[in-house]
């Protein structure tokens, strides 16, 4: 008979990473993306149900354990009241750094667009069959799933992982960075990056929401960082957030909210990736009737002050360049670089990246900005 080894999934000799407050539930503990106090200013229930979805979130332990039992309790959202439930994707299981298993996290809970909760049950995601040995074990929980962590259980003892040495890497950006789009946790572009370069990540993508809010850049200024990178734009012209005249002035507000707690740290400016429907028409943008990204802005507008992508583009590069006479440790990456015209075949909504264009962006990052001579070059 197996003999299971059960502790908290959070607190304890567990360690929760990628996650910047655990709240306590009725089920048991659910990690957000940004700490607590940011909560007081959300400017309405998108932000703190964006803040639940655990994308690079991770609970980290060390065992020898040949089998490990997490038990959680999901919640999707369907877009609309017939919508069928969504899948609530997978746990991926890391093994001393190598990618060893994958499988699907259980149904619980629907949130229908309404706000009626159709509640579920606790599920559990299983893995067999490890290695037997001592060894550092991750469960990336599913990127866009909110997931309340119940319990973990494995048939040997459960201790605390050794530390990493590994530099941490805090990235900013929109939902193409959350990675609804990824085939599962570690494939988020994110991720496929973090773990090439063998850096430390914590996403702080907030899908819809990238948008220089200055808690966030509270936050970053706040949390650890050796490596820091902000993705801006896409949402900037999707909700028209900032005319010409106040975007820049924004963006510099952010940034010297960043260096005030890290002065010195590689700081990487992202410009948006290729999205055809805003390169050169502005915001804001809805669905159109085949479900694709469609702008509604007046492309007259752009002389007055509107943004585009492109417009974007040509102001973060200009900013970026002044600022660096003065911050030799500020860099700048054309988006397009990561995904560009191209590769748009690969945006079936228009928006969003798929699997295979994950991937192909985390490797793009990888090459460009980690490799030599690259701003985050270095050694761990």
């Amino acid at each position: 008979m197996t003999t299971w080894h059960e502790v908290e999934p959070a607190g304890g000799p567990v360690e929760v990473r990628g996650a910047l407050d655990l709240e306590r539930t009725l089920a048991g503990v659910l990690p957000r993306r940004l700490p607590a106090w940011t909560r007081a200013q959300y400017p309405g229930p998108f932000l703190d149900a964006v803040t639940m979805t655990p994308s690079g979130v991770r609970l980290a332990f060390r065992t020898a354990a040949t089998a490990v039992e997490l038990r959680l309790l999901t919640t999707v959202s369907p877009t609309s009241d017939d919508s069928r439930r969504p899948d609530p994707g997978t746990v991926d299981l890391v093994v001393d750094g190598e990618l060893t298993g994958s499988a699907a996290a259980p149904a619980g809970n629907v949130l229908w667009p309404d706000g009626e909760l159709e509640a579920g049950e606790p599920g559990a995601v299983r893995f067999d069959g490890l290695a037997s040995g001592a060894k550092d074990v991750e469960l990336w929980l599913p990127q866009d799933t909110p997931c309340e962590l119940v319990a973990l259980r494995a048939d040997a003892p459960i201790t605390a992982p050794g530390p990493h040495g590994r530099r941490r890497w805090t990235h900013y950006g929109s939902s193409i960075s959350q990675g609804p789009g990824a085939d599962r946790p570690t494939g988020t572009w994110p991720a496929v990056a973090a773990r090439a370069a063998g850096v430390e990540l914590l996403n702080l993508s907030l899908a819809g929401n990238a948008v220089l809010d200055p808690f966030v850049a509270r936050t970053i200024r706040d949390t650890p960082a050796d490596l820091i990178s902000v993705k801006i734009g896409i949402n900037v012209v999707n909700t028209a957030t900032f005319r010409r005249r106040s975007f820049a002035p924004a963006v510099h507000g952010f940034l010297d909210t960043v260096r005030d707690g890290h002065p010195e740290v590689p700081l990487l400016v992202v410009s948006p990736v290729s999205c055809p429907a805003v390169e050169h028409h502005p915001g804001p943008t809805g669905a159109g009737p085949d479900g694709t990204l469609v702008a509604l802005g007046d492309p007259d507008d752009v002389a007055a002050g509107a943004l585009t992508l492109t417009v974007i583009r040509e102001e973060l590069a200009a900013l970026v360049r002044d600022r660096a006479a003065d911050d030799p440790h500020l860099h700048h990456l054309d988006g397009r670089a990561l995904l560009g015209p191209h590769d748009t075949a690969h945006l079936p909504d228009g928006l969003h990246p798929d699997a295979a264009a994950q991937h192909r962006m985390g490797r793009r990052f990888t090459a460009e900005v980690f490799a030599p001579p690259g701003p985050f070059a270095g050694r761990d």
